[in-house]
């Protein structure tokens, strides 16, 4: 009884969008990590199926123009409505190859989160975690950046041992954009993700 109402309160959250931002990653990674485990054609290595669980249990959670927003700097706000669109929708094709390529690996993994304190009126948080590999001596840091909005808590970057998403791929971005404009980095983005798809098979 107490159970069956504990996850009906978490389930309630879940749906208003009040899910606190390290309930909402551990959650989320729990449910990525079990189901990479459990599902026999993730762990036959089939693209396609890890694409559909990267689309159903991670997008969702993840704010694409924010996100793009912050890798670009001041190109963004020089950008018109449509190129933000494109750079956008191409970036977010790019982190589904580089999520589902994260996902094809997991195997033997824990998680450990680290206590977080959150003012109720902050819009902006970080959660910090460790990636625990048995055979790696030290555990691989990772931070997650969310912003809330009217739909509750999305992450837009992610820090990876040291380095967050969006420094690393801003410089690539500028280079870019210095040869060819935006219209440019959306083409070279497009031709990367066209790569990747042919690669996987997609």
């Amino acid at each position: 009884m107490l159970l069956s109402a504990l996850c009906g309160t978490v389930r309630a959250e879940e749906a208003s969008g009040n899910e606190p931002p390290d309930v909402l990653i551990k959650r989320v990674s729990g449910e990525v990590m079990q189901i990479a485990r459990t599902d026999p054609a993730i762990q036959a290595g089939d693209r396609k199926r890890i694409y559909e669980v990267v689309q159903k249990l991670i997008l969702p959670h993840l704010d694409f123009q924010r996100g793009t927003a912050l890798t670009m700097g001041r190109y963004w706000r020089e950008a018109t409505p449509q190129q933000r669109e494109r750079v956008s929708e191409e970036f977010r094709n790019l982190l589904l190859h580089t999520y589902a390529g994260a996902m094809s690996q997991i195997r033997d993994q824990t998680l450990r989160f680290k206590p977080m304190r959150l003012d109720p009126s902050a819009t902006n948080a970080e959660v910090h975690s460790e990636v625990i590999l048995p055979r790696r001596p030290e555990p691989v840091q990772v931070s997650y950046r969310l912003h809330h909005d009217a739909s509750g808590w999305k992450i837009y970057d992610v820090n990876v041992m040291g380095a967050w998403l969006s420094e690393t791929y801003k410089a690539t971005f500028a280079s870019e954009i210095s040869r060819g404009g935006v219209d440019g980095l959306i083409r070279t983005l497009e031709e990367k993700n066209r790569q990747l798809a042919e690669k996987d098979g997609k």
